[in-house]
């Protein structure tokens, strides 16, 4: 084992994971448990080596099979990418603490099932982090994709429905993505990456073949990420998955499409494309951000469910997201890539307090929520540490990385999205507060109409459920104070040149 193939060990292991898993699991079931907690932790490590790896050494690749690119598959490990390596097996291991308790009681007869998927989309998303292939992309795109549409029919009620209008929409969107790799291929005859952003540039006279792939592409992955209005999919397939599927998909799945973009925005095509000759395209594209934005803050605040609510805020952040790359300055890129870690970390914050509370009560309804300051202390703390990250109250992550969106849209005089970002920080406020506001003031139907501090059976989540809670809301602090290394000596360097 070196740091030239150590990446490997890190969309391998729980890929080998997953194949044990599904030989052994059903007839062994205490297996699931250690099987999938060796698998993750070994790809974490491996994530964390190569990332500090990349820290010191500088990016390097790989070729699979020793078929040497542009004919062979090449992994390119740089710093955004070991970035995402690590974020994914942080997040994978962390989320699947709290997926192994809430799948006891949701699929207590399919739990290896479960985790067999479970695994095999972290490998699908870690090989996305690293693929330096654009039809390999694709492939991994959808290893993902089905895995997750396995996962969200696995749950109760509307889920399968739910599933199904996914696969459609989903489906449609790699349509998309696959149209824009084969015109690219018909133009260049490669699909290697590096290949493509050297090509690309000497197509002259095939502007509108050229500009045809890019839109295809572009509309794939904007399908894939939910950014609106193409977001339609996304509200029922988060809301009735299981919960030991939604900390891992919720705070994933749109983040690494938002990086797939960047990687096709900067790896195959160039700024000098998509912001010098296509300047109309960009303003429009950060118009439409700004008013998926709006939008879908004002939807958030019409629901009445915990987790329904949450996926709104999804929406809206991938506009925040989608906005800050198209902004083409330095301050709007470095917002948005630092928004991908803060998200996924605010994401996973909020959706294991809600798994959380809804092992307790049962459902996620605002009504069910009255008291649970007093019967979940600790829930509830950390939950609030999330709801103030995401708001974008300091010293919380998500104040730094909306604090260079901000900058980004001043500098850039997008002034509609620089509203669009203040107006659902507010909402973020009022959504948020009115959460706290019945879970600290209202006393639930059992406790009795009135409301005595201090009284009522205290009944905090378990520890599976409440250890990766505590550990992630402290994580957003952390990253929040790290915030200045973290730019400095990693996304400065993902920033294309000249930026």
């Amino acid at each position: 084992m070196s740091f030239l193939n150590l990446h490997m060990y890190t969309l391998a292991a729980p890929l080998v994971g997953a194949m044990l898993l599904f030989a052994v699991g059903r007839f062994g079931r205490r297996l699931v448990t250690p099987l999938v907690f060796a698998a993750l932790s070994l790809s974490l490590a491996a994530s964390v080596l190569v990332f500090l790896e990349v820290l010191t050494a500088g990016p390097f690749s790989y070729t699979v099979g020793n078929w040497e690119a542009p004919y062979g598959i090449e992994l390119v490990v740089d710093h955004l990418g070991s970035l995402m390596n690590l974020l994914i097996a942080s997040v994978a291991l962390t989320a699947c603490v709290s997926s192994l308790r809430r799948s006891s009681a949701e699929l207590p007869e399919r739990r290896h099932q479960f985790f067999t998927l479970y695994l095999i989309l972290i490998a699908g998303l870690h090989g996305l982090a690293l693929t330096g292939d654009a039809f390999n992309l694709y492939v991994l795109l959808e290893i993902t994709s089905i895995t997750t549409y396995g996962l969200i029919a696995l749950g109760k009620g509307r889920a399968p429905l739910s599933s199904f209008n996914y696969i459609v929409m989903g489906s449609i969107g790699a349509c998309f993505y696959l149209l824009g790799i084969g015109y690219l291929y018909i133009l260049t005859g490669t699909l290697n990456m590096a290949d493509l952003h050297r090509i690309i540039p000497l197509l002259d006279g095939r502007g509108a073949a050229l500009a045809t792939a890019f839109a295809f592409l572009m509309v794939g992955l904007w399908i894939k990420m939910a950014f609106f209005p193409l977001h339609v999919w996304l509200p029922n397939a988060y809301t009735d998955m299981p919960d030991g599927a939604a900390v891992l998909i919720a705070p994933l799945m749109t983040k690494v499409t938002v990086f797939l973009m960047i990687r096709v925005m900067f790896s195959i095509f160039s700024p000098v494309y998509e912001f010098i000759q296509h300047v109309a395209v960009q303003q429009i594209i950060v118009g439409v951000a700004a008013v998926g934005i709006v939008c879908a803050s004002a939807m958030a605040l019409g629901q009445k469910d915990l987790r329904r609510m949450l996926t709104y805020i999804i929406i809206a952040e991938v506009g925040y997201m989608v906005g800050g790359l198209w902004l083409a300055n330095a301050k709007g890129m470095t917002g948005a890539i630092l928004h991908i870690v803060n998200d996924a970390l605010m994401t996973l914050c909020l959706f294991l307090a809600a798994a959380a509370i809804a092992h307790r009560t049962g459902a996620l309804g605002f009504e069910r929520l009255g008291g649970l300051y007093r019967r979940m202390p600790l829930t509830m703390a950390a939950f609030t540490v999330g709801a103030l990250s995401m708001i974008g109250v300091p010293p919380t992550c998500g104040f730094f990385s909306k604090w260079y969106l901000l900058l980004g849209g001043i500098e850039a005089g997008q002034w509609l999205y620089v509203g669009a970002l203040l107006f659902s920080s507010l909402v973020n406020a009022v959504l948020f507060f009115r959460i706290i506001e019945i879970a600290y003031f209202r006393t639930p139907a059992e406790d009795g109409p009135v409301h005595e501090p201090g009284k009522g059976p205290r009944r905090e989540a378990p520890q599976a459920l409440l250890q990766p809670l505590v550990v992630t809301a402290a994580a957003l602090i952390g990253v929040g104070l790290a915030t200045g290394p973290l730019v400095e000596r990693v996304i400065r360097f993902a920033l294309p040149v000249g930026y």
